[in-house]
């Protein structure tokens, strides 16, 4: 017998409804014009930056394209090519692993594969220097296994290169592809792989003729979201020695002077920006529609030899992208506590990250509340589409375009005498850094947003507007009422994320201050590894609670 699930049909408005909802409309124009200015929160950096580019660097352009941008574009499509064969292989298989078959560990494993996303990549480069340093740890342990005495004897591959940069950020940005293909497979319907069982299919044949088809665009999707943090890291890169875009336009601008040069450097990373964004919307555009009312597949078990291996496949990920960082920032802390008590300065600095992140986290939420509510009422999607190439965007880039627009506000400030009147300065200021936040972040709330308006049927708007309601009215005594679980996870995401964010804090924190992210970055750069990993701790606690929220959901 087939279960039918019954739903009440929406009550339909009179005709009379109608027409008082369309006179009510006809006065909600301004919308549209909203929605387009909280876009240009991100449109104006690139703008700015367009126009640093074409300021031209003088000398320095020749140099640029010559000796710098060439190999900063080579090692960068090597690394985004590395990774994004480890986030593949890693994420698709131990997906497959948990949603297609029961063995020891699985459910511990359901949710542990996503730990990496605590670790910022730059904090994870961090460790695992240290960790596995000559001297270190894990060298350490391993000269006394194997009888070695001199450090010299035992040459290991070395970290700081190219290949160790691929081995780092695959095991840490894997859960992007683990998390969307593993929801694609739980969607998939159980006949087809049944059908594939009968068909004399073996497991792997079923998921290589069957179920991976079906999942290339959540692939895509995950492939394409873990190849942009990737592109994104300055920390990381410098710290493996891998000279990538990102990392030059940071170099240019703090190293020589530049800003200009940092700017052409900056518009040449676009270019593969805009190939990562158009494979994110090709996997929205191909993504299969799911039959709600189909079965889902169920698990197998394994035993044996079996089992086993499939627990150390998925054990092998956490331990390498999670386990083995996060246990030694937990050693190193203590030993600093332990030793000399904890940093003095640790307080300050995370009431520091927590303003700048409250602060922003605040603006972001209200923006992209705002910017969903205009879409919802306007139908216009493009400005949310622009919204969402901020995220795409890297903090460096931002930063640069910020440089150059706040620095032409501060120069019309200053020219109309303003400043007399206490008019602040914005460039190096907290608000440099917020608005930065906004436009890298407002992208995570208006999807947020978006995503919890579909589940809001829009008779509840035609009802409103009939009874004459503004548009005020029913945003706040209608929609943000509905919309608070879907605000508080989205704030705690935003605010978690610009804690975590290093290169526009780099490039726009305001004088003599510094942040957890920056003090990490400023310890590690130093070589004073076991200084920062109290504050470095701290930002790995905070970045579990988005780890336990898609836990959560996930069960």
């Amino acid at each position: 017998m087939t279960a039918r699930v019954l739903t009440a049909e929406p009550a339909r408005l009179s005709p009379a409804s109608h027409r008082r909802a369309a006179q009510a409309v006809a006065g909600w124009g301004w919308l549209g014009p909203l929605a387009w200015g909280i876009a240009m929160v991100v449109a104006l950096p690139l703008m700015a930056l367009f126009a640093l580019a074409m300021r031209g660097s003088g000398p320095l352009w020749p140099h640029l394209a010559a000796h710098v941008l060439p190999q900063a574009a080579v090692e960068t499509a090597l690394l985004l090519a590395g990774v994004g064969v480890v986030v593949v292989a890693v994420g698709t298989g131990t997906a497959w692993l948990v949603t297609a078959y029961r063995f020891p560990g699985r459910r511990l494993f359901g949710w542990a594969l996503a730990l990496p996303l605590a670790l910022p990549g730059y904090i994870a480069a961090y460790a695992y220097l240290d960790l596995l340093h000559p001297v270190g740890p894990a060298q350490t342990a391993l000269r006394a296994l194997l009888g070695i005495a001199r450090p010299g004897d035992l040459i290991l591959p070395d970290l700081r290169s190219l290949g160790g940069a691929v081995f780092l950020f695959g095991f840490v940005l894997y859960p992007y592809v683990y998390l969307t293909v593993r929801a694609s497979f739980r969607m998939q319907s159980a006949e087809a792989l049944e059908a594939a069982r009968v068909l004399g299919a073996s497991g792997w044949h079923s998921f290589f003729r069957v179920a991976l088809p079906l999942a290339r665009p959540a692939i895509a999707a995950g492939t394409g979201l873990a190849l942009m943090e990737a592109l994104g890291d300055v920390g990381a890169a410098e710290f493996l020695g891998v000279q990538t875009l990102t990392l030059s336009v940071y170099v240019t601008w703090a190293t020589r002077g530049s800003v200009e040069g940092a700017a052409q450097i900056a518009l040449a990373m676009l270019v593969p920006v805009a190939a990562l964004l158009a494979l994110e919307r090709a996997s929205r555009r191909g993504r299969a529609r799911t039959d709600s009312a189909a079965r889902p597949p169920l698990p197998r078990s394994l035993s044996g030899p079996a089992a086993w291996a499939a627990s150390l496949a998925c054990a092998v990920p956490v331990l390498l992208g999670f386990v083995a960082p996060a246990g030694y920032l937990v050693a190193a802390a203590w030993e600093r506590i332990a030793t000399h008590g904890v940093p003095p300065d640790l307080g300050w600095l995370a009431w520091n990250s927590a303003r700048f992140a409250g602060v922003a986290a605040i603006a972001v939420i209200a923006a992209g509340f705002a910017l969903a509510f205009c879409q919802r009422m306007t139908e216009a999607h493009a400005p949310m589409r622009l919204v969402q190439v901020g995220y795409a965007v890297p903090g460096t880039v931002l930063a640069v375009g910020l440089l150059g627009l706040l620095a032409a506000v501060d120069a019309t400030i200053s020219m109309l005498g303003l400043a007399a009147l206490r008019v602040p300065l914005l460039l190096a200021s907290s608000m440099a850094l917020v608005v930065a936040y906004m436009a890298r972040f407002l992208a995570v709330a208006a999807n947020a947003m978006e995503a919890a308006y579909h589940r809001l049927p829009h008779v509840l708007d035609d009802a409103a507007r009939a009874v004459g309601a503004r548009a005020a009215a029913l945003a706040w005594q209608i929609h943000w009422p509905l919309l608070r679980p879907a605000t508080a996870a989205a704030f705690l995401l935003v605010f978690i994320e610009c804690v975590k964010e290093l290169p526009a804090t780099l490039l726009l924190r305001p004088l003599n201050t510094e942040t957890l992210a920056t003090f990490v970055y400023g310890e590690a750069a130093r070589g004073t590894y076991e200084e920062g990993a109290v504050a470095a701790l701290v930002m790995v606690a905070l970045g579990m609670l988005p780890v336990a929220l898609l836990a959560r959901a996930g069960r």
